[in-house]
């Protein structure tokens, strides 16, 4: 005689449920919950329920909590943090770095061009008005803030949750400054209004829904990028280089 079905229990579906939204990218690493109480009413379930619920996931690694609340746990830190030391000022690994990026930002672009929903959309569009108004105030350090916001709303748009956590760990490695000094990128002449440019030209391509000028403009971004930061290296091994003549003398005997 076959066993009888049970139903779930309620705990494993408030669980499954906001596995969902962190798999999805709804709830992001580091981010603070709501009170359990009113979790617990959003949620329509019962707190002892939701309770039960999040110490499911937390002995999953996926949230942590403790006296101040629970907060989606950084999953991927314990990858990012040892990525971080040792990609830190490496020249080969900044290559490499671009490379990977201009093909997987470049597939991002087109695939949200494709998938955007509505709500992907006006995110986006938030995003590059944000842009706008940061170029107007000459705000570098605000505007390499909202540059890497942009590229994360991409992520998300594509709905590939791969692409999403993989390249979102990524952009972390940005906002830690591992590859580059942002801040100062966007000081130097000329880069303010090109990297405008190509942020607009990349956010109109998926708004409109044209893959091909969204997967066109975004390599051409990352390559601008890279082009650029080869420059800069140059420029302070050119400039280290007449300081190190320029000190001979402090070393020489006539």
């Amino acid at each position: 005689m076959p066993s009888p079905v049970k139903p779930p229990k309620l705990a494993d579906a408030i669980a499954e449920r906001l596995r969902a939204m962190v798999l999805e990218g709804v709830l992001r690493p580091g981010e603070k919950l709501v009170a359990e109480r009113e979790l617990a009413a959003k949620l329509g379930v019962s707190r002892p329920s939701l309770r039960e619920a999040l110490g499911l996931l937390e002995a999953k690694g996926l949230f942590v909590t403790s006296r101040s609340g629970t907060v989606v746990a950084p999953y991927l830190a314990s990858l990012v943090d040892p990525l971080a030391e040792m990609f830190r000022d490496d020249e080969r690994v900044t290559a490499d770095y671009f490379e990977f990026r201009g093909a997987m930002e470049s597939q991002a672009a087109a695939l949200a061009a494709r998938r955007a929903t509505d709500v992907d959309r006006a995110r986006i569009r938030e995003c590059l008005t944000r842009m706008r108004e940061a170029h107007l105030l000459a705000d570098p350090t605000l505007e390499a803030e909202i540059d890497v916001n942009l590229h994360v709303a991409i992520y998300e748009a594509t709905h590939n949750v791969v692409i999403l956590h993989v390249l979102r760990a990524l952009a972390d490695l940005l906002r830690k400054g591992v590859f580059f000094n942002r801040e100062a990128f966007y000081r130097r002449d000329g880069v303010r209004e090109m990297l405008l440019d190509q942020h607009l030209k990349i956010g109109e391509a998926v708004l409109a829904g044209n893959a091909k000028a969204a997967e066109m403009a975004a390599t051409a971004h990352i390559g601008f990028v890279a082009q650029t930061l080869d420059e800069i290296r140059r420029d302070e091994m050119r400039q280290a280089a007449s300081l190190r003549r320029f000190a001979r003398e402090d070393i020489v005997s006539d």
